[in-house]
Order: structure tokens, then C-alpha cells, then sequence
């Protein structure tokens, strides 16, 4: 059975993983501070993300932290933790945009 070559060699292949490491760098450092907004509990709770997965702001109606402040707390993490993921896939469209859907485990 014959080894299977590649066009170029290693060297080539080395070359085109740090040219799309850097892509995606970049496009990680170019949308890291662009924000979304995710409401909940019938938009009584809102949290604010960065694409670079940071929580920016969290608004909470007081009427209903008053009402059932339990309840509140639990809608706050649900909320957050869905901004979080939307972050996460925004983030991982604007790499896929970036590298042309290309997926290498480790880097994209």
C-alpha cells in the first residue's frame, strides 16, 4: 500500500494550520466585545453578553425580585446561562465565517 502525499508536504500543511489559526484569532478579537441580549421570565429578566463570553449587564424588574425573590434569582441564572450559550454560537458563526466552515479540532 502507498503513503498517501500531500501536495506540498508537512510544510504546507503546517503552514495553512497557522494561517487558519490566525483567522481565527482575529475573528475572535474583532467580535469578543460585541454584545447580545437575552430576556426571560416574560422579559422581566435581561442579560447582556459579550460574544467573548463575559455577562456585561443584568437587569431585573424589582417588582418581580420583590414578588418571589427565589423564583428571581433562578430566572436570572436561566437567563444567563442562555446568553452565555448564545454568545458561544455567535461566536463560533463569526469563526466558522472567518475559516470558511473549515473545523479543525483545537483550533476552530
Amino acid at each position: 500500500m502507498a503513503a498517501t502525499q500531500f501536495r506540498g508536504g508537512i510544510n504546507e500543511l503546517m503552514k495553512q494550520a497557522a494561517w487558519l489559526q490566525r483567522k481565527v484569532e482575529e475573528a475572535q478579537k474583532s467580535h469578543k466585545e460585541r454584545t447580545i441580549t437575552v430576556a426571560g421570565a416574560n422579559d422581566k429578566v435581561k442579560v447582556t453578553a459579550t460574544l467573548g463570553r463575559e455577562v456585561a449587564r443584568i437587569e431585573v424588574d424589582p417588582d418581580f425580585l420583590a414578588s418571589d425573590r427565589d423564583f428571581a434569582l433562578d430566572a436570572v441564572t436561566g437567563v444567563v446561562n442562555a446568553a452565555l450559550k448564545q454568545a458561544a454560537e455567535e461566536m463560533d458563526k463569526e469563526i466558522q465565517k472567518a475559516t470558511g466552515g473549515l473545523k479543525i479540532p483545537g483550533i476552530t
